[in-house]
């Protein structure tokens, strides 16, 4: 059971890059040392991120940082033990990386340091009737700490800014597109692709279903109820769980699949090519999800948007002025904290 679960999820990750989905797992023989941090590990989407990344070969050393804060005696030792019980799940299954953890910002530098891939899990959920809007001043103040420290102990050079290597995951809209597709269509979703482009909210998420692999006879209402479904992922899992969380799970294997690209890329494996909300010239935005070809430096190449059907041009109309007044928010709160 164990070792068909590994293969599926090997396959998995496997069948997620546009160019190579032929290509499977190297050997940890062939793989240099590559650490993957987590913060943010305890939560609905560290704890199973944080798993998926053990089963990962690519990775030698995988660090899971416990983000709470501990305010009285009582949660310090409820903290205590949930870090135990994390590390220790993770840490007995029998794969290549070494699995360490820490706690709050005291450990963080230890949690850091000389890591390859920092992924960030951590933050409120959403809610019931929550926009994404309403997130924002919360888990923005959550992300410019953790950016900090990362800045300060990884690799990178504290007070710059790199923009190859700077990614918003949009690999969650691709994998609903996905599925949907797959599903309307009967084909097999294991050979399903569809690039999204755009943001990660509402109507900025475009998924371009033209340009679907391998392509399907759908009509205009299959397009526009698959295209309304994809933009709707969220807050279908939100009110499936009558208020008592958000997509964790299918959240967790997209930032998976798209960290085994990204490590993939710092190894030198050619074509790597993934959808990510990036630093862009793409549109007169200066933020934008398209594909893009990752490598030992990040960003290697950012795509166009290629051919459109005129319903996805309309689409790309209307979320221009929405994506840019949510970048505005970003790029401002940056400049004041």
């Amino acid at each position: 059971m164990r070792t068909e679960f590994l293969r599926s999820v090997q396959s998995a990750v496997r069948r997620s890059n546009y160019a190579s989905s032929t290509r499977n797992f190297s050997s940890s023989a062939s793989n240099p040392e590559r650490k993957v941090t987590v913060l943010g590990a305890a939560g609905g989407i560290g704890q199973p991120l944080s798993m998926l990344m053990k089963l990962n070969p690519l990775v030698s050393t995988l660090s899971l940082t416990i983000l709470l804060v501990p305010l009285v005696l009582l949660l310090i030792v409820a903290i205590s033990i949930l870090e135990l019980r994390i590390v220790a799940n993770c840490s007995h299954i029998n794969t290549r990386d070494k699995v360490s953890g820490y706690m709050e910002d005291k450990d963080l530098a230890k949690a850091l340091e000389g890591s390859d891939v920092v992924i960030i899990p951590a933050g409120v959920p959403r809610k019931p009737g929550m926009t994404r809007d309403d997130l924002f001043n919360i888990n923005a103040g959550i992300v410019k700490n953790l950016c900090q420290h990362v800045a300060k102990h990884c690799p990178n050079e504290a007070g710059t800014y790199d923009p190859k290597r700077l990614f918003g995951v949009t690999t969650l809209d691709v994998v609903r597109a996905k599925t949907f597709y797959a599903t309307k269509t009967g084909l097999s979703v294991e050979e399903v692709n569809v690039p999204v482009v755009g943001g990660h909210a509402g109507i900025t998420i475009l998924p371009l279903f033209s340009q679907a692999f391998p392509q399907a006879n759908l009509g205009e209402d299959d397009i526009v109820a698959l295209t309304k479904r994809t933009q709707d992922g969220g807050t279908e899992v939100v009110e499936a769980k009558a208020g008592k969380g958000s997509a964790t799970l299918s959240m967790a294997y997209a930032g998976a699949i798209f960290a085994d690209a990204c490590l993939k890329g710092l190894n030198g494996v050619p074509d790597v090519v993934e959808c990510s909300f990036v630093e862009s010239n793409v549109t007169e935005l200066p933020f934008f999800a398209s594909k893009v070809r990752l490598g030992v430096n990040g960003v290697e190449e950012i795509h166009g948007l290629g051919s459109m059907s005129d319903y996805e041009k309309e689409g790309l109309a209307k979320l221009i002025p929405e994506l840019k007044s949510s970048i505005q928010k970003g790029i401002d709160f940056a400049h004041k904290n």
